[in-house]
């Protein structure tokens, strides 16, 4: 079953096809810890954990990198602003992103390079941009000088009168064009920096993705991602420095996903709707996010709404409703994947919406099935949400968790069971009635059956 995906560079879907056989490289733009991540963060990381989880069922080798940026003037800024260490900010922000991230099933990286470790290969990479004649030295600066490169602003489709065009920042008198971007910039005693043959500084951020995906990857990688946001300048800088230092394609994929706007708005700190994940995590479990993050095809826009969360969080239920009724199926059998309407729609560019549903006519299938058929269909139920990193916790314990310590718990609710099924035995069915409308005042519904009362919360 081929793999089509949608390439940023050329406007098109194509056949993808590793560098090297068996062997994929991707490369994905992490966090800048200085903060808790916020949902728009989350989307990218989701993608491209769906995107990874596919691609190791084509090839036995898949080396996903995820950088993290701890050292950056956000960075700075939240370690003055709390008195602290630039390393205790970022050792608690990187530690916070890593569970946040595992909560929403996203499993870990293969490499998570950090810009810190890497300043060497940074270094290294402003020399030859300067000796190659793409870059300058100035005021303690060093810029790439955009003018150098013949097709720069090929992945945004930008010409450098456009990327001018309307610009209303001010032009620093340290730059010989106004599109220059900075490499390289001196910091003050009091701030983190390194040694460097121009003066002590820090590295630009463009420059620290081209040096590490350099150092840990190679000169061309199979597959760049990140979020539309990041297209320009960021992308198309890094671009700049790596193909006029090493030539080459430098990325031979590149794959964006869309905005998540917030009940309609473009999510921003200045509107008010800036929601991180850690405080959704509060009211909705991390598998109920990262289905509400692929319900949409990644290079559509996606409204991230309550209503959103809710509807994820009823199909959910519902899809766990079915797995719970045939728990006690064991499985032992291959699912061939190149079969599978679900697979199909994934190699298609990633399209989760078109999976989900095939997802859910698995369900209605089993829900009808024959016991013969039964194991078969519960396999192939698994299998898809093995990659699209659903369905993996006990259907019972999915169903029956309370979600708040302010719930009725587990076992006030067996209690009650008991206590209905004695005055049905009683022929008290006033009694029984009132106990099961009392429990589903409570957002717990009671499912009655020839084996006894199953109860999940609704």
């Amino acid at each position: 079953m081929p793999l089509k995906i949608y390439n940023t560079m050329s406007g098109d879907k194509e056949l993808f096809e590793p560098l090297v056989p068996d062997t994929v490289t991707m490369y994905v733009c992490g966090p800048t810890v200085y903060n808790l991540a916020h949902i728009g963060n989350a989307r990218p990381v989701v993608v491209f954990d769906t995107l990874f989880r596919l691609l190791q069922t084509h090839y036995s080798k898949v080396i996903y990198a995820r950088n993290i940026t701890d050292v950056d003037d956000k960075i700075i800024a939240a370690a003055k602003e709390g008195d602290r260490s630039i390393e205790s900010v970022t050792g608690e922000y990187t530690a916070k992103y890593r569970e946040d991230m595992a909560a929403l099933n996203a499993l870990p990286p293969t490499l998570e390079p950090h810009a810190t470790h890497n300043i060497d290969a940074m270094i290294e990479l402003t020399r030859t941009l300067i000796e190659k004649g793409h870059a300058y030295e100035s005021q303690g600066h060093v810029l790439f000088a955009v003018e150098s490169m013949e097709d720069y602003g090929k992945l945004s489709g930008r010409s450098l009168d456009d990327m001018l065009a309307g610009a209303r920042v001010e032009v620093a008198d340290y730059k010989r064009h106004p599109g220059d971007f900075v490499l390289w910039k001196p910091a003050d005693d009091a701030d983190p920096g390194w040694d460097s043959p121009w003066g002590r500084g820090r590295p630009g951020w463009h420059l620290e993705c081209s040096a590490m995906i350099r150092a840990h990857l190679g000169e061309t990688i199979d597959i760049h991602g990140g979020g539309r946001d990041l297209i320009f300048p960021h992308h198309e800088n890094e671009i700049a420095q790596s193909r006029c230092a090493h030539g080459g394609d430098y990325v031979r994929y590149w794959m964006h996903n869309a905005y998540l706007d917030i009940d309609g708005e473009k999510m921003s700190k200045s509107l008010g709707n800036f929601r991180t994940v850690r405080d959704l995590l509060k009211s909705y479990r991390g598998e109920v996010l990262r289905f509400a993050l692929l319900s949409a095809h990644y290079r559509s826009p996606l409204n991230f709404s309550a209503e959103l969360l809710d509807q994820a969080q009823s199909t959910l239920d519902s899809l766990y409703g079915t797995l719970r009724e045939v728990e006690d199926i064991e499985l032992d059998m291959e699912v061939p994947l190149a079969d599978e309407a679900f697979y199909q729609a994934l190699n298609d560019d990633l399209n989760t919406p078109v999976a989900i549903a095939e997802v859910h006519a698995l369900a209605k299938q089993l829900n009808k099935a024959t016991d013969d058929d039964k194991p078969a269909l519960k396999a192939r139920m698994i299998a898809a949400g093995n990659l699209l990193g659903i369905l993996g916790q006990d259907p019972e314990e999915w169903l029956q968790d309370a979600g708040s310590d302010e719930a009725i718990s587990a076992g006030e609710i067996e209690a009650l069971i008991q206590a209905r099924a004695a005055a049905k035995a009683d022929k008290d069915y006033a009694r029984a009635d009132q106990i099961r409308q009392d429990l589903l005042a409570q957002g717990v519904v009671l499912e009655d059956s020839r084996e006894g009362t199953k109860w999940k919360r609704a």
